[in-house]
């Protein structure tokens, strides 16, 4: 597994904030409706995409870390808030 590096992230979050930017014009100028929906959609396929490299780069750092470590308290806090993370994604 690479290791996901700061600036790709960092790219692909001002991408999704360009796109963003591009919504807002295209909702400004009455651009037809089906349009917007696809580019919002677009966007949430890169905000997915973005969130997976993210948990990614979690799971291959903090989480290994206190996995592999000595503190249970530690341990404990990483799992409960991987689990806090999907029970609120399931919320949504």
């Amino acid at each position: 597994m690479a290791e996901i590096q700061k600036h790709e992230l960092k790219n692909r979050a001002l991408s999704i904030q360009g796109h963003m930017g591009a919504v807002a014009r295209m909702i400004e100028a009455d651009a037809y409706c089906i349009d917007i929906i696809k580019q919002t959609q677009a966007i949430e396929k890169a905000l997915d995409k973005l969130n997976t490299l993210l948990l990614e780069r979690h799971l291959g750092s903090c989480v290994t870390t206190a996995i592999r470590g000595n503190k249970p308290k530690e341990r404990a806090r990483v799992i409960k808030e991987l689990l806090d993370v999907f029970e609120t994604t399931s919320k949504i």
